[in-house]
């Protein structure tokens, strides 16, 4: 494959659209993984989770503020945004599931998989068939469903690439309401915050950020500004030790990592509502979370829409929704052998919403309205 996929501005919407499908599609395993852990036990990895999820946040953040920049309108709330889980994430080499599971050996395994730095050997490589797929991909390439990246690193690149192709043949490409920007005002983590897409410059910057910082494409363990990539925050997990400046990324000298793997409800991997009983008290509960995360989602719409101030709030939600995955995971799930509910991040039946073609063209993230 040679020369870019993206030639105008609707490509360039597309590809942006599929950023901020890709980046929210980490967050429900992150979090499923995090609140499967018993309270007051294993602090190390339940700070990594969680840091990894806001950073997460942040990210799609900095990709609503490119899609913004550039005359397009976020929507987080489309059928299609929400992926059916189990789901396919590029993995560099070859392709793997990623499951709403507890916190496990296997869940760290499929996070590092989703972060894992991956550059193309070679500039034509960047891009794949998809011929070898059990079904698509997330990271396809939006305007040709038959190929999909070599990495998440890659994918990223493709867009900075085009950003340049496109802004070099129109002029008035960042025509977007600067109003609708999202400032560091609006959202800070001590990974990161965000930054206003103006121009070019900018816009090339936000992208960076996020793949170095998922990756650590370009600058190694660390991305520049001396954060831990969110790959080697979850190899700290597999490795049992904490990385210190100048390590080897396969040989960490900080202290280590104190792991409890069995302090952990052993919940229902990729549970859906027809997993519960008809009518029962758990279904209720699953039922009543889908509809906050749907309030959450709705709150991130409305943040990137107009009203930047509502993005704290949105993450405060985000954390408040603890309480129903808790009712869920402390309780086992009749008929299942043990194992204990959890969160199925359906949306809720009778939202109206319309089907975005941009986000389901060819199949490549399916509708979830039941």
């Amino acid at each position: 494959m040679t020369g870019s996929t993206i030639d105008n501005r609707h490509d360039l919407i597309e590809y942006l659209h599929r950023a901020m499908v890709l980046e929210h599609a980490t967050i429900p395993p992150y979090l499923t993984a995090y609140y499967s852990i018993h309270p007051t036990t294993n602090s190390d990895a339940a700070h990594i989770i969680r840091v990894v999820a806001v950073e997460e946040m942040l990210h799609l953040t900095l990709a609503a503020n490119v899609l913004n920049a550039i005359g397009g309108k976020p929507r987080l709330t489309r059928h299609g945004f929400v992926p059916s889980y189990p789901t396919y994430l590029p993995d560099g080499e070859r392709d793997f599931t990623v499951d709403l599971r507890p916190f496990s050996h296997r869940a760290v395994e499929t996070f590092c998989k989703i972060e894992r730095p991956a550059m193309a050997p070679r500039g034509s490589a960047r891009l794949l068939p998809v011929s070898d797929l059990a079904r698509p991909s997330l990271v396809t390439s939006p305007v040709d469903e038959g190929l999909r990246f070599y990495s998440i690193g890659e994918f990223y690149a493709e867009i900075i690439e085009g950003l340049e192709t496109v802004a070099a043949k129109e002029p008035d490409l960042f025509r977007g309401d600067p109003a609708r920007q999202v400032g560091p005002e609006h959202f800070y983590s001590g990974g990161g915050s965000a930054i206003r897409v103006t121009d070019l410059a900018s816009a090339r910057r936000a992208l960076r950020f996020i793949a170095d910082q998922g990756e650590g494409f370009d600058h190694g363990i660390h991305d520049e500004d001396g954060e831990l990539a969110h790959y080697y925050r979850f190899r700290q997990l597999q490795l049992g030790r904490y990385y210190q400046v100048d390590d080897d990324p396969e040989h960490p000298t900080g202290p280590e990592l104190g792991i409890d793997w069995k302090a952990v409800y052993d919940v229902k991997v990729s549970a859906r509502l027809s997993d519960y009983p008809v009518d029962s008290e758990l279904a209720a509960v699953a039922r009543d979370f889908n509809a906050d995360y749907w309030e959450f989602l709705g709150l991130l719409d409305d943040a990137f829409n107009g009203e930047p101030s509502l993005l704290q709030e949105a993450i405060w939600h985000m954390f408040r929704l603890r309480d129903g995955i808790n009712r869920l995971v402390r309780n086992p799930l009749p008929g299942s052998d043990g194992l204990h509910a959890a969160p199925t991040f359906e949306m809720p039946v009778g939202v109206e919403s319309t089907p975005d073609v941009s986000l389901t063209a060819g199949g490549a993230v399916e509708a979830v309205t039941r």
